[in-house]
């Protein structure tokens, strides 16, 4: 399936310069999320390569891990936005092509030596993904690996996720 053909540049946002890759007409499209969604998980449904739990971070992370975790059968674990979790929180504060960000995960969402798969929507920059892995640190667990939808490599996040394997469906 061409799932190129369903996402859609938006020039100049979210300001002059940026080429947006907008996913609203891959989620759209009930055919292709299924297919992003099993090839995001196809990898780490293999023997040898198996994980313990997903986490994502919000939003739109949260779109392709949810069923990620279904068809892994695995937990799904929530990084969330400051004051968006009811339970006691590990957090990183950590800096954004346009200012600073903080997420928070329950401390008792993982335990020490689970291997997580971390998934996004889009690897940009790698901040984002980096502070998740410092959260999965934190609980005692271990980045087993990093699917994403869209990896924008002439900005080189990959190189910010230490050499941990990295699953892009589509490149630009």
């Amino acid at each position: 399936m061409d799932l190129a053909s369903r996402i859609r540049d938006i020039p100049d946002f979210p300001k002059p310069g940026i080429l947006f890759k907008d996913i609203a007409p891959l989620l759209g499209d009930p055919e292709a999320l299924r297919h992003c969604v099993e090839q995001m998980a196809a990898p780490f449904q293999q023997p040898g390569n198996t994980v313990d739990a997903v986490a994502a971070a919000e939003a739109r992370g949260f779109i392709f891990a949810a069923p990620v975790a279904l068809l892994l059968n695995k937990p799904l674990v929530l990084l969330r936005k400051p004051n968006k979790l009811p339970h006691t929180t590990h957090s990183v504060k950590y800096d954004l092509e346009y200012g600073q960000a903080e997420l928070h995960m329950h401390t008792d969402s993982l335990t020490p030596g689970q291997k997580v798969l971390l998934i996004d929507d889009v690897l940009a920059t790698g901040g984002t993904m980096a502070a998740a892995a410092e959260l999965v640190g934190r609980a005692g667990a271990v980045v087993a690996a990093y699917s994403f939808v869209i990896e924008l490599s002439f900005l080189e996040g990959r190189k910010r996720l230490h050499g941990h394997p990295v699953h892009s469906l589509l490149t630009y």
